[in-house]
């Protein structure tokens, strides 16, 4: 167990202060350690589209000062005496939420992250009153599937889709990461959206997108690329009305729908499937504060790894 009971913990993380997308140096309490909490050390955290959307208060639903980052590696330093499961040293992830009811219909069928009182890791109130903050601080076979934006989830994308021996087109508005979803990830196709003639061809091929996308576009070119039943899968939190024809939705029985974060049964299932098909995320890791000093710091579409932040001397509870 260690020490940390009787002391005072505080902690330095990077933080919004108002709208604008700049992060500066934020000092808070930690908690004391409780009978199921884990403390750890945060390494790496990978820094999310949805971090920005929650910066710059998209969503109007933003509290400041907020310390983002929801996307945690580290290290154990202490875990609660009902903690069964991790210990001392261990290596662990935080994610998107934090805390549950445990006795709702969406808690008991591992399914929390549905749960209407669930606790974000960060931007949100834990069950002592007190805000949360994040971790910017110290087989289906034979199907073809799109993977629309290359960014941090949508190189992800590539991966798994190929690992589950899917056929997977890469589409983007541009050629500029051509060689990198065909040559580094293994993608079979690359497609460039602004191509008439190249979606034309490409037209009722497919049997799934998963669209990451973040902001506002038109569905319509995506959904003429679907085969009949085919689905379009928004990944990316839009603040904005999307728009489209309900003809083509209707003319392939196609479907639109969406997906949050998985739940903890969910995430450990598919870390041991991860683990077992031998993969690995590509990241570009940043220790350079100068990367929060701007409010596109995470909003470039350039980028195509999962763009992450490592300060080795800060501290994350959970």
């Amino acid at each position: 167990m260690g020490s940390f009971e009787a002391e005072i913990r505080s902690t330095v993380g990077w933080a919004a202060r108002d709208p604008s997308g700049i992060l500066s140096p934020y000092t808070f309490t930690l908690r004391n350690t409780g009978p199921d909490d884990v403390y750890i050390k945060v390494l790496y955290c990978g820094i999310c589209h949805t971090d920005l959307h929650k910066i710059k208060n998209d969503l109007g639903t933003s509290k400041y000062p907020m310390v983002p980052g929801h996307e945690v590696v580290g290290e154990v330093l202490e875990v609660g005496s009902d903690v069964k499961r991790f210990k001392v040293g261990e290596m662990v992830g935080v994610g998107y939420f934090v805390g549950s009811c445990k006795s709702c219909h969406a808690c008991q069928s591992d399914v929390e992250q549905y749960c209407s009182k669930i606790i974000c890791s960060y931007n949100d109130i834990y069950t002592d009153g007190k805000p949360t903050q994040g971790g910017f601080a110290q087989t289906m076979s034979g199907l073809r599937g799109g993977i629309l934006g290359l960014g941090g989830v949508g190189h992800m994308g590539v991966k798994i889709a190929k690992a589950f021996g899917h056929k997977v087109t890469v589409i983007s508005s541009s050629d500029k990461k051509k060689n990198e979803a065909l040559e580094h990830l293994g993608a079979d196709e690359y497609l460039v959206s602004s191509d008439g003639n190249s979606m034309h061809e490409a037209a009722d091929s497919l049997d799934y997108i998963i669209d990451t996308v973040p902001v506002g576009h038109p569905l319509e070119p995506y959904l003429s690329l679907l085969k009949l039943d085919g689905k379009l899968i928004l990944m990316g939190p839009i603040t904005t009305p999307l728009q489209f024809f309900s003809p083509t939705v209707m003319g392939g029985r196609k479907s639109i729908t969406g997906s949050m974060v998985g739940s903890i049964k969910e995430a450990q299932e598919f870390l041991e499937f991860w683990k077992e098909k031998g993969l690995s995320s590509m990241i570009e890791v940043e220790f350079e504060t100068s990367v929060f000093q701007g409010p596109n710091w995470v909003s470039s579409n350039d980028r195509s790894s999962k763009l992450t932040i490592s300060d080795r001397d800060k501290d994350y509870h959970v």
